[in-house]
């Protein structure tokens, strides 16, 4: 790219990080090693805002009680960090126009560190809560700037590469964060859990204002901020979160989760078309009139049910049905970040030299082959059970992220790079909410109806359901015909809930892998980009 390249609008030059890195075909043969340590600065910004969300799940029971928080209320320290992260994410690429991507990075990993001591320091729930929904507006801004840095740092011959270390931070933290976060609570206090950010929080901002370049900036953007516009793409995007937390528990046609919906739908369409017809529009929507684009937004959705999705029922089967507490389920899980490491070299090299759209078939079809192979999980199955399930998950991952992201950011004109880089990673966590969500209305909803199937086959005498849910074959005689004894059904009904959640939990990981294979379709209609250059 060239060094003047000019915005879409305003005629303001392009960040000149051409002074230390010309990119496209002019670009040096080396990168200045600046260059590397100022991009590992922000990829250890990101680390830190992806790692933060696992950490902190894993210890909640603990923060609960020890700031007497209401069980009900409990979720919402979770909730104020997702919310925050959603709405800053596609501000993003605006203020990097604004701000410039050095500036930006430190006020967003500096505010993040800040914030992270306030939660460290909090002394009830308003305060954690207020902390965290600044932790989780400023986290939000750090995975799509590495994203654009990507595009905007390196000459194309090393953005696969740096791509795959961005990539693999980003989907690595999730499975580590539980290993981390039992850890810390087994071993120290929870308030450990935030401050263990604020020393690589101050040595990535030191490091990012030290070796990234001074970009040309256009900070009157700020000054015709679209606070309306603002306004409905915080109410479109909290009511729809907040909608997706409260629908499996509440049901998705109780009156308050309809007009959250409700609610989303109307802000999201008057949104629309604001950022249309306005102009200054927050968000380039425009963009996705880039075929390649639009559908690689549409495959990071899938991605993120598939990846926050896993990072979510591994857990509640692992805690729930095997009763493992947070560090060996950590362990169980890292099975998955171990083959992404071994295998990240050969998806690079195959990511620079073939075709985008083929690689994402293969990656999004081995995805669903690992996930349709957890769907036949009993009450027994552990780490050896879930091992190799894991391996084809982890070794499909990057080729779910590496050419789609080539597809939807690879081919756009430098300016639309931190725009459109917002977009698509807001898409990946939107897909992670609304597959949580559909997770647990199928696990709250089929259990139920497993349950009181299973509890039918018993009283018949079925001695394949008394297999199912752990008691010897021997201890059916035949159809139960009269009163059960209470001591008899009290001991046997919590057998029959986890027989019924292992089933339930089956097919919320068949819901998963036919979504997976819908992105294979998908990737079909993308067009053809080749990695060789």
């Amino acid at each position: 790219m060239g060094s003047r390249t000019s915005f879409a609008r305003g005629a303001r030059p392009l960040p000149a990080f051409s002074e230390s890195l010309p990119s496209g075909d002019s670009a040096p043969d080396r990168v200045p090693a600046r260059i590397w340590i100022g991009f590992g600065a922000l990829c250890l910004g990101m680390f830190m805002a992806v790692l933060d969300i696992q950490v902190v799940a894993t210890s909640l029971p603990t923060i609960r009680t020890a700031l007497a928080i209401p069980a009900d209320m409990m979720s919402w320290i979770q909730t104020a960090y997702l919310i925050a992260e959603v709405i800053a994410i596609p501000l993003t690429g605006l203020l990097t126009r604004a701000l410039g991507m050095r500036v930006l990075f430190a006020l967003a990993v500096g505010a993040f560190t800040l914030a992270s001591i306030g939660c460290a320091a909090s002394m009830g729930f308003a305060s954690l809560v207020t902390a965290r929904v600044a932790q989780g507006f400023f986290g939000g801004m750090l995975v799509p700037l590495v994203f654009s840095a990507v595009f905007l740092l390196f000459p194309f011959r090393l953005q696969g590469f740096a791509t795959t270390i961005a990539g693999l931070l980003a989907v690595l933290a999730p499975t580590v964060g539980p290993v981390v976060g039992g850890w810390i609570t087994q071993t120290t206090s929870w308030h450990w859990l935030f401050l263990i950010n604020v020393a690589p929080g101050i040595l990535a901002c030191a490091l990012g204002l030290a070796l990234l370049a001074r970009e040309a900036a256009d900070r009157a953007l700020l000054r015709t901020l679209d606070i309306a516009g603002l306004a409905l793409l915080a109410i479109c995007l909290a009511s729809l979160q907040i909608g997706l937390k409260e629908a499996p528990q509440r049901g998705w046609l109780a009156a308050p989760v309809l007009a959250l919906l409700a609610a989303s739908v109307l802000a999201g369409a008057v949104f629309v078309r604001r950022m249309l017809v306005g102009t200054t529009p927050i968000i380039q929507l425009r963009t996705f009139r880039d075929r390649g684009f639009a559908i690689g937004c549409a495959l990071s959705f899938i991605l993120g049910m598939g990846l926050y999705g896993t990072v979510y029922l591994m857990p509640v089967f692992l805690a729930f049905v095997r009763g493992h507490g947070p560090l060996a389920i950590g362990m169980v899980m890292l099975v998955t970040g171990v083959t992404q490491f071994v295998t990240s070299p050969a998806a690079v090299a195959l990511e620079r030299r073939s075709d985008a759209r083929l690689l994402t078939i293969l990656g999004f079809a081995l995805f669903g082959v690992g996930l349709a192979m957890s769907a036949f999980s009993t009450r027994e199955t552990d780490y050896d059970g879930m091992f190799w399930p894991q391996v084809v998950r982890g070794g499909a991952i990057m080729l779910c992220l590496l050419p789609p992201t080539r597809l939807a950011l690879g081919a756009l004109p430098p300016e639309a790079v931190p725009d459109a880089s917002g977009l698509f990673n807001l898409m990946r966590n939107l897909g992670g909410a609304i597959g949580i969500a559909l997770i647990d209305t199928v696990i709250f909803g089929r259990s139920p109806v497993h349950a009181e199937a299973l509890k039918q086959r018993l009283l018949a005498g079925d001695t394949a359901a008394a297999d199912l849910v752990g008691l010897p074959a021997d201890a059916l005689h035949g159809a139960v015909t009269g009163p059960l004894d209470p001591a008899i059904e009290a001991f046997v009904r919590p057998l029959i809930e986890k027989a019924a959640m292992v089933q339930s939990i089956n097919e919320a990981w068949l819901m998963l892998a036919c979504c997976t294979f819908a992105g294979c379709a998908l990737a079909l209609l993308a067009p053809a980009r080749s990695g060789r250059r």
